[in-house]
């Protein structure tokens, strides 16, 4: 199950575990949004069953791993992608902006794993989840004040979770991406001042490209991965190493 699935980085990792070898249970809001990448999947010779979720609505969760649990009779793998962004000064968060994101990227993350965990995998004495981080899980940013707290709780109840499950024969890992280029933030690469000032802060001197991700989910969804918990991966071209050449950085 990969939450998330009608854009950016849930399609990247979805598309890396059919090419492994996974039938997949695909969600967004709108089943019809799903339609394209459905038949991406299945052109890869996988299955992929459509889901309407929404991780903002509690029975909306419930529903949604119900119907992928009743159409494929087990969920082993669980990619907790679903998420937003809003990109603001802090002093110009409002109440609801800070609620949007909150109960999007960290509450839905959390009931969706402890859905999946308790109807799918705890039963079964498997699982592997991959709660979905970022760099900003372990760095705050300017401008991103309610993401990186959102990021950040992600991976402490990675952690949580982890210790929580192992006993139940279940891993739980944040998988955390740096700069890839989505429809979500596709407008800061339309900056090149912006553009160049952040190559230069990584040490692979480019931002990620699809692929990158795929030996990490694949990885932490195998049973190579099976001793494997608790963790963040940052995949992240290095930027976490805090190797900044610029100085002074441009406005987003």
């Amino acid at each position: 199950m990969v939450t998330g699935t009608s854009r950016g980085l849930g399609q990247y990792m979805g598309r890396a575990l059919a090419r492994a070898g996974a039938d997949l249970i695909i969600t967004s809001r709108k089943t019809e949004d799903l339609a394209p990448f459905q038949a991406e999947v299945e052109a890869l010779g996988r299955k992929a069953f459509p889901v309407a979720l929404d991780v903002r609505n509690y029975d909306s969760i419930q529903a949604g791993v119900a119907a992928g649990l009743a159409h494929y009779g087990k969920i082993d793998i669980l990619v907790n992608n679903a998420g937003l962004n809003v990109r603001k000064p802090a002093v110009e968060i409002s109440w609801d902006e800070w609620n949007l994101v909150l109960e999007t990227n960290l509450r839905g993350t959390f009931f969706v794993a402890q859905a999946v965990a308790r109807d799918c995998m705890i039963p079964r004495g498997y699982g592997r989840i991959i709660n979905i981080g970022s760099v900003t899980s372990v760095f705050g940013y300017a401008g991103l004040t309610p993401y990186c707290a959102s990021r950040g709780g992600v991976k402490q109840m990675t952690m949580s979770l982890a210790d929580d499950w192992g006993k139940n024969g279940i891993t739980v890992n944040c998988l955390a991406p740096g700069w890839f280029k989505t429809a979500q933030n596709s407008v800061l690469y339309e900056n090149k001042e912006w553009l160049d000032y952040l190559v230069d802060r990584i040490p692979m001197r480019r931002p990620g490209a699809p692929q990158d991700l795929d030996g990490a989910v694949v990885f932490l969804a195998s049973d190579a991965s099976e001793y494997f918990t608790g963790q963040t991966m940052l995949v992240d071209g290095g930027i976490s190493t805090g190797a900044t050449r610029a100085t002074v950085a441009p406005k987003a």
